[in-house]
């Protein structure tokens, strides 16, 4: 009977490695991005820069793993406790065989809601048009009064006034103190944007305040307070947070200022600047100034050389400089034809001579020693070539002569019969041979193995 046992069955045998590998694959396959909230806890970032971590609720735990180039744009530091919201890919550590988490994107738990909803009311007024570059209004350039929409106790306020006050003192700064954090905050923002927009007592507004988390600066994403800023007759500046923070009113509002600091600055001129050109300014008017001057004396001195010219006896006197000098032209002109008749001359004397048969001599002798210069050089020109390539020849000649291999230690074995040995197929033990040397011939005779 035939064995049908399984062991008889044919089998597919693993090794730890490829099953580990293969289970990898199939977890890539089926899970290969989640979403997944949980506890923080045995947090390490070693000297490698990846951070470890195991994320935890009350009845399960898993190992997870966030390499450096992520680990380095979290926007902040996890640490045991925490609740966090991943987005990993789901893997297998192959070494150990351990289930685990590659992170990829980590933030509070917190945060994720609100950032949704962010995204959501900026599509929305987007859509809309209140972020539109083309209704955006420029700053007026020498603001005389600033209205700030700020927390009268914070630091931002403290570096916006002392901003203003060392760039533009001629300006009347008036904090317009609100709430920025909390649930009274929104309303009391857009009542004193109402407020201050009808009023007209402002050339513009600053709305600020200094950084936080998404939480904390969440009164400057609300809704109505975006609607009040695109609402205001008066332009507004917005800077809320650190240079990496974004808000609604950031979209919306006429001007973005990374910083409050930032927003000072861009609210007016430099003193010192304005101090500086104005100078420069003052010192080009002069120099306009004094060259107007210069040219108009100029053209009163020029006036009156003219008007002395005007006079008969400058007339007179330049009449007689002309006749002067057309009678120095007139003899000099005589003088030049004269000299130019007698070089004339003296060539037809040197043209007559020239003809003459004993004249003639002497140049068809020169005439005769140059061409014979001139085949001499070529001559030894083409000997020369000759010689070089016959060296050349010779040199290729004897890099493919057999006797320029011997010389490089080989040597050309001939059988019995004086043929050249090319393959010791053939040959049998005993078989006499010849081995020709650079320097001689060998007798051989072939041994046995």
């Amino acid at each position: 009977m035939p064995d049908l046992s399984d062991d008889a069955a044919p089998r597919h045998v693993l090794t730890p490695s490829s099953l580990n590998r293969l289970v990898r694959d199939l977890l890539g396959d089926a899970l290969p991005q989640v979403w997944i909230e949980g506890e923080l806890s045995n947090v390490a970032k070693p000297a490698s820069g990846h951070l470890y971590f195991t994320l935890k609720d009350s009845g399960a735990q898993v190992r997870c793993a966030m390499f450096k180039m992520k680990a380095s744009l979290l926007r902040f530091r996890p640490a045991d406790g925490m609740q966090v919201l991943l987005r990993a890919k789901v893997g297998l550590y192959e070494p150990r065989g351990e289930f685990q988490l590659v992170a990829e994107y980590m933030e509070p738990a917190g945060e994720g809601a609100l950032q949704r909803e962010f995204e959501q009311l900026k599509a929305r007024l987007d859509a809309e048009g209140l972020f539109e570059q083309t209704r955006k209004r420029a700053l007026p350039r020498f603001a005389r009064r600033i209205g700030v929409i700020t927390s009268a106790t914070g630091a931002a306020v403290r570096d916006v006034l002392s901003v203003l006050a060392r760039r533009w003192p001629l300006a009347d700064v008036e904090v317009l103190p609100v709430p920025v954090q909390g649930r009274e905050a929104p309303p009391a923002i857009v009542a004193m944007l109402r407020k201050a927009s009808a009023s007209g007592r402002y050339d513009v507004l600053l709305l600020t305040r200094g950084g936080g988390s998404l939480e904390d600066l969440w009164a400057f994403n609300d809704e109505a307070v975006a609607r009040q800023i695109h609402a205001s007759k008066v332009p507004v500046v917005s800077a809320v947070g650190h240079e990496i923070d974004f808000s609604i009113a950031d979209f919306v509002a006429d001007l973005r200022a990374p910083t409050p600091s930032a927003a000072a600055e861009l609210l007016v001129p430099d003193a010192v600047a304005i101090d500086r050109h104005l100078q420069q300014l003052q010192h080009r008017l002069a120099t306009l100034q004094q060259r107007q001057l210069q040219a108009h004396a100029q053209r009163v001195d020029h006036l009156l050389a003219r008007l002395q010219t005007q006079r008969p006896q400058a007339r007179l006197a330049r009449d007689r400089e002309r006749l002067q000098h057309l009678q120095h032209r007139l003899g000099a002109v005589l003088r030049e034809q004269g000299q130019q008749r007698h070089a004339r001359l003296e060539r037809l004397q040197a043209r007559l001579l020239a003809r003459h048969p004993r004249a003639q001599l002497p140049l068809l002798a020169r005439r005769l020693a140059e061409q014979d210069q001139r085949l001499r050089r070529a001559i030894t020109h083409i000997l020369e070539r000759r010689q070089t390539a016959l060296r050349h020849a010779g040199h290729a000649l004897h890099a493919v002569s057999p006797l320029a291999t011997l010389e490089r230690g080989y040597a050309i074995i001939f059988d019995s019969q004086g043929q050249v040995l090319r393959s010791a197929r053939n040959v049998t033990a005993g078989t006499p041979l010849r081995a020709r040397l650079i320097d001689g011939e060998l007798p051989l005779k072939v041994g046995k193995d």
